[in-house]
């Protein structure tokens, strides 16, 4: 039987601590392996994808060499989006495999990395322009002061009926409490939501902190 390494990535230490991000990524390796029992050690960092320094990951392949395994990551984007990295590891001898690219050959990965990286540089670019282009303005940036109470309200109230409405929230919705009137537990019912195939409006899949948002949502708007 094949096995496998996972490596997984989040950005922050509250993801990190929270599940976000990383439950997603977990079911997504777990899709793709098919059996659980493949997955023979997980590897989580956190680490921002602009820098290389991954003592995880570096772990993670030296643990695919020694166990004759493949190191499997969710998505290519959650190695780096420096593509000198990512030529880096594939030209390192380890076998990896993207579960959201598992056709993936050479040239794609490479082409992806090339993307990837002059995306990031693109969304930095774009950011310092429109901040230059507030500050010229004579807008304070970085202060609630520029938001008025009423507004952050008005705006929190969107957010939520927004959540609380979309076809996706609707769905998981109507599991959530319907499991919850049986007893069951957040983390069960997470399993049933990836189950079914469910996901969150942003496409991703559930996590504790999700279901329990939604539910709170729900709860609170019909009490």
């Amino acid at each position: 039987m094949k096995t496998y390494i996972a490596y997984y990535r989040v950005s922050t230490a509250k993801q990190g601590e929270s599940g976000l991000g990383l439950e997603a990524q977990r079911a997504a390796v777990r899709a793709f392996t098919k059996y659980e029992d493949c997955i023979i050690a997980e590897f989580t960092e956190v680490e921002s994808g602009k820098k290389n320094k991954r003592p995880q990951l570096a772990a993670a392949m030296a643990k695919a060499k020694t166990a004759g395994s493949t190191l499997c990551i969710a998505k290519l984007d959650r190695l780096s989006r420096n593509a000198a990295f990512i030529f880096a590891l594939k030209d390192s001898g380890v076998d990896f495999v993207c579960a959201d690219m598992p056709d993936a050959n050479t040239l794609t990965i490479g082409i992806f990395a090339v993307l990837a990286q002059h995306e990031r540089e693109l969304i930095s670019q774009r950011t310092r322009a429109a901040l230059e282009a507030k500050k010229a303005q004579g807008i304070k940036l970085g202060t609630p002061a520029n938001l008025t109470e009423e507004a952050r309200l008005k705006g929190l109230e969107v957010r939520k009926s927004n959540a609380l409405n979309s076809k996706e929230n609707r769905q998981a919705i109507h599991v959530i409490l319907s499991e919850k009137r049986e007893g069951k537990s957040f983390r069960e019912i997470v399993d049933k939501l990836n189950e079914l195939g469910l996901v969150t409006s942003q496409g991703k899949a559930f996590g504790v902190s999700s279901v329990h948002k939604l539910y709170k949502r729900a709860t609170e708007s019909v009490s």
